[in-house]
């Protein structure tokens, strides 16, 4: 009689036959399947957006962020604290691809999208308990969408590049419940200013590259003195003091190469045997300095920046004509240069030419002190043509300084966006309430079960007005209805203030791109955790 062995760790199979198990995944390996999914996939996506809603908002709070390697970060920025996030359940790093989407896409609105997206999931879970089926939800939710960015759409406002006074006030909503709010409406000025002047014009379309706008932070002063230059600034103390402070306008030039004696490519000695060989070979090192220094001089160019070394000869005869030379810049420095002056880039002393040279008003340099010493600041104003522009950014410095930095750019982002899209919609959650009446109306006309699915979307809509309601201290649900009487009144701008209150808000802007990616972003992940039907974790947790 032949005995037959199972091999060891596997078992008998349950249906009889007496052969053993196939065996896939690890024993460790643990699989969630049904409402046990719901619930792992529910569970950490509203932790998610329970983390971020105190954030939101102009009466939102901060987070205080202790980082792996022992700094700390105070901000109520969603995208930043996202981004310093460790997370590891899958529900949770979908939503911050979530984040990071918007965060590229519109470069504001990541709080809003994360917490629409928390609420669709938290609609879901309570309707996949009762037995709705997944692709019934995402059917319906993906319906709800499409009929959500019609009303939107019909319902936003046009804005073009001459709305000043409408472009403001998108940077001050933008920059609402951030750091920079105390000098919102001086500094919306500023980045409407820079946004336009980097604005582009393609046919009957702006393109607006906010790549073109630099930030930089002087670390002293308060807020209110930031400035802006229409060209850039350089922060690097002079290699010579007597080179000129102060010039008018005049011609640059931007090397990318060396301004000394060209070094051999190979290790070379010269055998000098008497003094005289001496001074003849000194003298000639001597004329081709004088010949470069010269060349830059018969140029007519009054300012020299090179991303390279410069021989103190040269720079000592530069001094003596009044032309300012700045050596050892990055070389990012000198192509901002470049670009803000219109100048080219040469990597060698003979390219220089009447062609290459830019132009610009005015140049100033100051000098003061701050905690690592003596600082000089250069200051070169191009003028209306500059092909930069930079945002000086006062203040204190630090994780204070970094904080300001972002505010700006979100202000930025959403002022880009509006130019380039040409249309708003009124903030303080009013696109949401008039989107979630309309999804209630649709819903009536709907006889499946889609309607539950399009309801469960209306009262997601609902909880950024409810949010902004709820972090104002306000009561949620005399504030919801009061917003909802308005809006059916047909009351314009109806939306929640900056005290948490319903009212008909006149100054309160949002790019109408910005909230309509949230929500077409915010709907996608939903729909993309519903159709998730198992949970494997080679860790078994």
């Amino acid at each position: 009689m032949n005995r037959r062995f199972l091999p060891r760790g596997m078992s008998q199979p349950n249906d009889g036959s007496g052969r053993a198990p196939v065996a896939i995944v690890r024993p460790t390996t643990s699989v969630t399947s049904g409402v046990a999914v719901t619930q792992k996939l529910v569970s950490a996506s509203v932790a998610f957006g329970n983390l971020l809603k105190g954030t939101f908002g102009p009466n939102g709070l901060d987070k205080m962020l202790y980082k792996t390697n022992g700094e700390t970060a105070v901000t109520n920025d969603g995208a930043k604290i996202v981004a310093e996030l460790l997370v590891k359940h899958p529900a949770a790093k979908a939503f911050v691809q979530l984040a990071k989407s918007q965060e590229n896409a519109c470069g504001d609105g990541v709080t809003g999208c994360l917490i629409f997206a928390s609420e669709l999931m938290r609609e879901s879970g309570v309707l996949l308990e009762k037995g709705l089926h997944p692709l019934v939800l995402v059917n319906g939710f993906r319906e709800a969408m499409d009929k959500t960015i019609q009303v939107l759409m019909n319902h936003a406002d046009v804005v073009n590049i001459t709305d000043e006074g409408i472009l403001q006030s998108v940077a001050r909503t933008a920059m609402t419940g951030t750091s920079v709010e105390s000098v919102g409406k001086q500094l919306a000025d500023i980045v409407v200013k820079a946004a336009i002047h980097v604005a582009k014009q393609n046919d009957d379309y702006y393109s607006v590259n906010i790549e073109q706008v630099r930030m930089a932070k002087k670390g002293i002063g308060s807020l209110s003195d930031t400035t802006l230059i229409e060209g850039v600034i350089i922060d690097k103390n002079l290699d010579l003091e007597r080179l000129p402070r102060n010039l008018s306008a005049g011609k640059v030039v931007v090397f990318s190469c060396p301004l000394e004696i060209e070094k051999t490519s190979y290790d070379s000695e010269i055998e000098i045997s008497t003094t005289e060989q001496w001074v003849s070979f000194m003298d000639a090192e001597e004329a081709i300095l004088e010949n470069k220094a010269q060349s830059i001089i018969d140029s007519g160019a009054s300012m020299v920046f090179c991303a390279e070394t410069i021989d103190s000869k040269i720079l000592h005869r530069l001094a003596d004509n009044d032309i300012f030379a700045l050596a050892s810049i990055d070389k990012s420095g000198a192509e901002d240069v470049a670009l803000a002056t219109g100048a080219l880039m040469i990597d060698h002393i003979d390219g220089i030419d009447e062609n290459t040279l830019g132009s610009f008003e005015s140049m100033v340099v100051e000098s003061y002190d701050s905690d690592e010493g003596r600082r000089d600041r250069l200051y070169l104003n191009v003028g209306v043509s500059s092909g930069l522009t930079t945002i000086d950014v006062c203040g204190a410095g630090g994780v204070a300084s970094e904080e300001f930095v972002r505010g700006i750019y979100d202000a930025l982002n959403s002022v880009a966006s509006s130019i380039e899209s040409g249309s708003v919609l009124v903030g303080g959650g009013n696109a949401h309430i008039t989107a979630a009446l309309a999804m209630r109306e649709h819903a009536e006309s709907i006889a499946g079960r889609e309607r539950l699915a399009i309801e469960a979307f209306a009262r997601s809509l609902e909880a950024v007005p409810a949010t902004l309601i709820v972090n104002s201290g306000n009561n949620l649900l005399d504030g919801l209805l009061e917003l909802r009487s308005m809006v059916r009144n047909n009351l314009p701008g109806s939306g929640i203030d900056a005290e948490g209150k319903p009212r008909q808000l006149t100054e309160v802007w949002e790019c109408s791109d910005t909230i309509l990616h949230g929500l077409e972003a915010a709907c996608e992940t939903a729909c993309g955790l519903l159709r998730v039907d198992q949970v494997i974790s080679a860790r078994g947790d």
